[in-house]
């Protein structure tokens, strides 16, 4: 089921890519794994993914254990709190949501202690929904600007997540709203900077990220069903 589900959204993939004319390998699918069995995980990455994305630090630790593979990347995608950056540090490939400087301060020093560079997005609030994390949209330039004394973190990028609408094209305008802040941005001469990711599009909307320039999709539902709700 898991390795139909993968093929199945790696075709919609595909097909999202050629209405754009995008090559399909500039998308990368980041597996969801929240609440999900490592027995999952293994189980999609025998499937063929590389990039698993992980909420909470206690579970991605006790996955790590467990789910093994020369080529698996591992991504932090909720919201991290600068004290849990150092159980992190020495093995994320991404972190997707960072919007604080003491956050970014921790992985800097983290990531110099561990003798490493870490890659980071900005979560940008492009809804500008009081509920969700990350920076308003006019407020990222400035929070970009406070970043550049770090050495040993790198802004690889943007984040942001859609409004969870019926329709997923009531996400396209944050997305192209994310887009066009990176590519403004881009134009900064700041040496830790290198915005070529946008991490942005779910299960609900992820085909509309891809039209509009995502190049990491975060899927969880499409591959693995319904959350696993804990008691």
């Amino acid at each position: 089921m898991i390795s139909a589900n993968i093929a199945g959204v790696q075709e919609r993939i595909a097909s999202a890519c050629r209405r754009v004319g995008r090559r399909m390998e500039d998308v990368t699918l980041v597996a969801v794994t929240k609440t999900f069995p490592a027995e999952m995980v293994s189980e999609a990455v025998r499937a063929g993914v590389r990039d698993i994305g992980e909420n909470y630090v206690q579970e991605a630790l006790r996955k790590r254990e467990t789910v093994t593979g020369p080529d698996v990347r591992w991504h932090f995608i909720g919201h991290l709190q600068s004290n849990k950056a150092k159980s992190v540090a020495g093995w994320v490939h991404l972190v997707h949501a960072l919007d604080s400087r003491s956050l970014a301060k921790e992985l800097d020093t983290r990531a110099a202690h561990a003798g490493r560079v870490i890659e980071t997005l900005v979560e940008v609030n492009t809804t500008e929904e009081s509920s969700k994390f990350g920076l308003r949209p006019d407020r990222v330039a400035e929070f970009v600007q406070l970043l550049e004394e770090f050495s040993h973190i790198r802004i690889a990028g943007l984040m942001t997540i859609g409004p969870f609408l019926p329709d997923p094209e009531g996400s396209r305008p944050m997305f192209r709203r994310l887009r066009t802040l990176r590519d403004t941005l881009a134009q900064r001469p700041q040496p830790n900077l290198d915005l070529r990711h946008l991490s942005m599009g779910m299960t609900g909307d992820f085909e509309v990220a891809i039209e509009e320039g995502a190049t990491l999709i975060r899927i969880g539902t499409a591959i693995f069903g319904s959350r696993i709700r804990h008691a």
